[in-house]
């Protein structure tokens, strides 16, 4: 029983960790990206995002946090 307690609660911090990791990368890279804004005006939201989610290193960085998240 102590173990399962244990582990829930590293399971809890690593799954914290991993959110501040996101935030961390959305603040310091995404909020105000220059390359967003520029697709969003010239072809579209839905262009830009599919260019952060698919192009951009960031997004895949990002991505790589969402998967860990999934599989904690």
């Amino acid at each position: 029983m102590k173990e399962h307690v244990i582990n829930s609660i590293q399971k809890q911090k690593k799954r914290q960790e991993l959110l501040d990791e996101i935030d961390r990368i959305l603040q310091t890279y995404c909020h105000g990206c220059l390359l967003y804004r520029h697709f969003k005006k010239e072809k579209g939201r839905q262009y830009a995002y599919r260019f952060c989610i698919h192009s951009c290193t960031v997004g895949e960085k990002l991505k790589e946090c969402g998967k860990k998240l999934t599989e904690l």
